[in-house]
């Protein structure tokens, strides 16, 4: 099972099927702060409705292509981190993330990424990091930015939410670049 500790505080674990009810606790009770940005939020009305996408996380996992996991703060689940698909001929992926309301403003997922990053250069030998992040989204976007990622530009329209399109800015960090080890 993919798990490493991040540092003290933080540790980041593959979700398996025991983690839905802590799971769809954490969607739920962030579920307006979620819908903002995330398409998929309504779709998860109780802990079942995560039962038949698990096994596609472990299966990415297993398959080398991918993973979700849950990120812990001080034990508990306060967030969500995935590699959306890893493309091994050009050595890329990107990264989302999401993070309950009450527990930003810790440095939480900046400390994730840097680590899951320094995993992915360091590791998997990754060459390309992206991030995209809806434009309107200053907190996430505080992340890629924070880190040194570089802007390449803004997909409009990028991503339709519910009954509006959002625009979506893209950043990157290739391997040489990373200042992080």
């Amino acid at each position: 099972m993919f798990s490493f500790t991040v540092d003290k505080e933080i540790s980041i674990e593959l979700f398996q099927q025991h983690h839905k009810e802590e799971l769809y606790e954490l969607i739920d009770s962030n579920r307006d702060h979620l819908r903002q940005w995330l398409l998929w939020v309504d779709k998860r009305q109780s802990p079942g409705d995560l039962e038949p996408v698990i096994p596609i996380w472990i299966r990415n996992y297993a398959e080398n292509n991918g993973f979700d996991a849950g990120i812990r703060y001080h034990g508990r689940l306060v967030g969500m981190v995935g590699l959306h698909f890893i493309d091994w001929k050009n050595r890329s992926t990107s990264i989302g993330y999401l993070l309950s309301e009450q527990a930003q403003g810790k440095g939480i997922i900046t400390r994730a990424i840097t680590s899951l990053v320094n995993y992915l250069f360091n590791e998997l030998d990754l060459n390309r990091v992206e991030i995209q992040c809806a434009f309107n989204n200053e907190k996430s976007i505080g992340v890629p930015i924070r880190l040194g990622f570089t802007k390449e530009g803004i997909t409009r329209d990028g991503q339709w939410l519910y009954d509006h399109y959002e625009d979506l800015v893209t950043y990157s960090m290739l391997k040489k670049d990373w200042p992080v080890s």
